[in-house]
């Protein structure tokens, strides 16, 4: 048989990515639930986005402790049947338990099987460039949210309660695609070469377990410094609509998506952008200037919720994508480097449980809009967020000097 093109691997993961994806979605989801249900708080309603979050990074650890026992293509399998019943039960939910227990642990969980599977795969097949194909494969996962968001809005009843048709619609499209997409996913045989004249952009400094890469300062440096960054575009995204409806409340439903949909595009640019950065440029360059995207960022929210204008706040979601896209494939990246490719589909699972506590910052938005009636608090959240990346990341730069004396 002949063996396929290593860029059709590339493609399927890309759709299957995208679908996975749609959970950065919730601030538009979210929406006509809470019409329908006007007694639920924000925070009650950002906390399904917490849960997701955290089952999400629990999803992609079972499926590196599994990946001797089952294939990718078996994971993209009970990936979709999740994401099918989670759907489904959660279009019955009458109660923020039945919604977490159904959108939150069930599509979490598919969420996250579905990106370790693909991620792990076939970023096997491109040794010679894995951070930006890390950053191709997460533009995928990233843009999710701003189709689904299109579509979820032009799919979605008016009436109240709408929003529950559309999510069995969800629930069943995306079983489909993930389903036949898993046909393509398949490691490379011993007998792979990366093509001729190509050669490794990012070297590997060692190989090491994930006992031993817990050991290591700059693992735990790194750890923070993607909690807080993490945290920072989470709060962001998970508030994205409800920011809009502060500075202009008579923007449209449909403006309204696409503005928050900015996040995702430009987020989608920005892993691209920033994992092709790290295979040519490294560590220290990417993570400083993710930093400072988030600084221009809350700099840029707070001038717009001050001045009440939707084209400023616009533009500090376009370098809110940018920054925040800038995290994911710097993870990937940063793991395969520092402790090599060849546990790589558990110890990229490790980093990526940053989101497990990062989450809670969608969480702590939600409740300081409670507290304080304004968002202007979670813009300064962010400042504090990005001054911590800035230490961990000269952290790192401090540590690896030590370990060449």
């Amino acid at each position: 048989m002949k063996q396929r093109s290593r860029w059709s691997y590339v493609a399927a993961g890309v759709v299957v990515l995208l679908f996975a994806g749609l959970v950065y979605a919730w601030s538009v989801m979210s929406v006509p639930i809470a019409a329908e249900f006007p007694q639920w708080t924000k925070a009650q309603l950002s906390l399904a986005f917490t849960i997701v979050m955290i089952v999400f990074c629990l999803g992609q650890l079972l499926c590196g402790v599994l990946g001797g026992k089952m294939s990718a293509r078996v994971n993209v399998w009970v990936a979709a049947v999740c994401f099918l019943a989670g759907f489904y039960l959660a279009s019955r939910a009458q109660s923020p338990l039945a919604l977490y227990l159904a959108f939150g642990v069930l599509c979490g969980l598919g969420s996250g099987l579905a990106y370790n599977a693909v991620v792990s795969t076939v970023v096997r097949w491109f040794p010679d460039k894995p951070g930006f194909i890390s950053g191709v494969l997460l533009m995928g996962f990233g843009i999710g949210s701003f189709i689904v968001g299109k579509l979820y809005q032009a799919w979605t009843p008016a009436y109240v309660g709408g929003w529950r048709l559309s999510f069995v619609v969800m629930g069943i499209v995306i079983c489909v695609v993930l389903a036949l997409c898993a046909f393509f996913f398949e490691v490379p045989g011993k007998d792979f070469k990366a093509p001729a004249g190509q050669k490794k952009t990012v070297v590997c400094r060692e190989d090491c377990r994930p006992a031993v890469m817990l050991r290591r300062p700059a693992f735990w440096l790194y750890y923070v410094w993607a909690i807080a960054l993490s945290a920072a575009g989470l709060a962001l995204i998970s508030q994205a609509s409800s920011i809009v409806r502060e500075i202009d409340p008579a923007v449209a439903p449909g403006a309204v998506a696409t503005i928050v949909g900015l996040i995702s595009v430009f987020n989608a640019i920005g892993r691209v952008l920033f994992g092709g950065m790290y295979d040519k440029r490294g560590r220290s360059l990417s993570m400083q200037l993710v930093n400072v995207l988030f600084l221009i960022t809350a700099a840029i929210l707070l001038f717009a919720l001050k001045n009440g204008s939707v084209a400023v706040l616009v533009a500090g979601f376009i370098v809110a994508g940018l920054g925040y896209g800038g995290v994911t494939p710097t993870n990937s990246a940063f793991i395969r480097s520092y402790f090599g490719p060849a546990n790589y589909p558990i110890n990229f699972p490790l980093v990526n449980s940053n989101l497990i506590i990062a989450s809670f910052g969608s969480t702590v938005a939600g409740a300081l809009f409670d507290k304080s009636g304004s968002y202007s608090a979670t813009f300064l959240l962010i400042v504090a967020l990005a001054a911590v990346g800035i230490c961990c990341s000269l952290g790192i730069s401090l540590t690896d000097k030590r370990s060449k004396q």
